[in-house]
């Protein structure tokens, strides 16, 4: 089996560099995307003068939401970009 998956990968590549590599990579980056996003959203939550939680769930600040959703969004863009390389 493992012939056949040669002979079909350009320049004999073996199936790790062609199948594997990319998977761990992409785990590897999705993680660190993650942590790095779980701390700027920590900082954002420090920085500002009130609970976010609160003004969100109990006072439904329905545009606080959409702010915090717009920051989520560029940080995500930002984050991948960086990736991205």
């Amino acid at each position: 089996m493992t012939s056949i998956l040669v002979a079909f990968t350009p320049s004999g590549d073996s199936l790790m560099a062609r199948y594997v590599e990319p998977i761990l990579f992409t785990l590897l980056f999705a993680f660190v995307g993650l942590v790095v996003f779980a701390i700027a959203f920590a900082i954002m939550a420090k920085v500002a003068p009130f609970s976010l939680r609160k003004e969100i769930e109990h006072d439904q600040n329905t545009s606080l939401g959409i702010v915090i959703g717009s920051i989520i969004i560029g940080l995500s863009l930002i984050i991948s970009s960086a990736i991205k390389g």
